[in-house]
């Protein structure tokens, strides 16, 4: 496959913290989800997804629904967290704490489809009542999801750039790769387990659904230059670089290797009309 140059950040270097970030991660016990966020499209839906990691509120989440064919094929998240997570048998069940609901963002912008590693917005009949819940596509599933009459299509906010192999483990209509389903009562009927349902339930059977962003920021730095620092991707070539003028001409800072760890470079350059955008190339 071609390689892709993903631009994850752009801003100015200012005296304060500048923060932002199009790409997501959902570390699971079967490997990273990387998620490239619709957020020119889908400003609001982003933006409410981005406050719910940055507040904490996916903290010791889990994957608490799993559907398969006749339904859709989905992974859902973002509704249900442990606690005393590493406690085996003695853990609590509880609902993630909801901001108010959002407007449905489905003919905003591009219309995206809810194709395969798409991840988009839960919500009841009511278009507008999207909160914390989110779901990943496993196949296609735009006959449903994208029909107006359902709810008033649901909204595809990022799509998956690396992680389709963790997707295809989180399947449930074929166990054999990764994940059970169990019944739990209480409004939990079709929770992903790692193994088939066996009471007494360890806190370890959950799958659980680690949210990060790539939480860019630039701040000024001793001598005045700039520290730029970002949480860097794993496995691939993190670019940084900068512009003095638009329409930009990009100058290459730093390239290096991430390594899933927090980074940061220093531009000596103490000049305040400079851009800077960190690259990732898949």
């Amino acid at each position: 496959m071609a390689s892709r140059s993903f631009v994850v950040f752009l801003a100015i270097a200012l005296a304060t913290p500048v923060l932002s970030g199009t790409l997501a991660q959902f570390r699971t016990v079967f490997g990273d989800i990387e998620v490239e966020l619709y957020d020119q499209d889908k400003p609001i839906t982003v933006g409410n997804f981005i406050r719910y990691v940055r507040e904490g509120r996916y903290t010791n989440s889990i994957f608490h629904r799993a559907t398969y064919p006749p339904q859709v094929l989905v992974i859902q998240g973002g509704g249900v967290w442990i606690s005393n997570r590493s406690s085996g048998t003695n853990f609590g069940l509880f609902s993630v704490p909801v901001f108010s609901p959002i407007t449905n963002e489905f003919q905003t912008g591009t219309q995206q489809s809810n194709v395969y590693g798409t991840i988009a917005m839960a919500k009841t009949s009511d278009p507008n009542s999207a909160t914390s819940q989110f779901f990943f596509n496993l196949t296609n599933n735009s006959a449903a999801l994208d029909n107006t009459n359902n709810s008033g299509g649901f909204a595809v906010f990022g799509r998956t750039i690396r992680g389709t192999n963790v997707l295809n483990k989180l399947n449930a209509s074929h166990p054999q790769t990764g994940i059970f389903r169990a019944n739990l009562g209480a409004g939990l009927p079709e929770v992903p387990l790692l193994s088939t349902f066996s009471p007494p339930l360890d806190a370890e059977e959950f799958v659980y659904v680690d949210v990060s962003l790539l939480a860019v920021q630039v701040v000024v730095a001793i001598g005045n230059g700039r520290a730029i620092s970002w949480n860097s991707i794993a496995g691939l070539t993190n670019v940084v670089e900068y512009t003095i003028g638009f329409p930009p001409s990009w100058q290459p800072l730093v390239t290096t290797n991430g390594n899933g760890s927090r980074l940061t470079v220093v531009d000596p350059a103490a000049d305040p009309k400079r851009f800077y955008r960190v690259r990732v190339d898949y």
